[in-house]
């Protein structure tokens, strides 16, 4: 994978000393992604710490696109890219939109409509008319290490398909996130 200033870093120093939940997006303008990884976005670094967990994103474009998503998502934790893609292919990730089961992602508050001009929008008035990657590709979560570990793996069967967040992190030990604006409701 590559970090934001450009560097290569082996795939498996993600998660060899440490347990990582580790979630790849389509590609940057990807709508759905972009309000997947918003919330992802939501999750305190304390959290994190606490469980002794790392929250990392790969998407699939060249790594100048890393720090203007991250400002755009408000996204702090880390990310990467895989710009040829080889984890993804490796993982059987697979391309095209698989429609046979209707999901919809607790994350995603667009419709199909608005969220696909949304991310047209953002392609034709950025700095480069740029897809940021195969527009074909899907996404998916792991839960690994750390070593050779792999706790939990969901491959996304289309752009709607994630994981709820919450439910990645019970499975990785980590505090849920309210994602809702509404106040807990406490029984007394």
């Amino acid at each position: 994978v590559v970090d934001a200033d450009g560097r290569s870093i082996p795939f498996e120093a993600l998660y060899g000393e440490q347990k990582a939940i580790v979630v790849f997006v389509r590609n940057f303008l990807c709508y759905a992604c972009k309000e997947y990884v918003e919330d992802l976005a939501k999750v305190p670094k304390a959290f994190l710490q606490e469980a002794n967990v790392r929250l990392i994103v790969i998407g699939q474009s060249s790594y100048h696109h890393i720090k203007p998503f991250c400002t755009l998502t408000g996204y702090t934790h880390e990310m990467y890219v895989d710009p040829q893609r080889e984890i993804y292919k490796t993982l059987g990730m697979k391309r095209g939109e698989g429609n046979s089961v209707s999901v919809r992602s607790p994350h995603v508050k667009s419709n199909m409509l608005l969220g696909s001009f949304k991310s047209m929008w953002r392609a034709m008035t950025g700095p480069v008319f740029d897809f940021q990657g195969d527009p074909a590709q899907q996404g998916g979560a792991l839960i690994l290490g750390p070593g050779n570990e792999v706790h939990f793996l969901h491959l996304d069967k289309n752009r709607l398909d994630h994981v709820p967040i919450n439910t990645v992190l019970q499975l990785a030990g980590v505090k849920t996130v309210n994602f809702t604006n509404k106040p807990p409701v406490i029984d007394i």
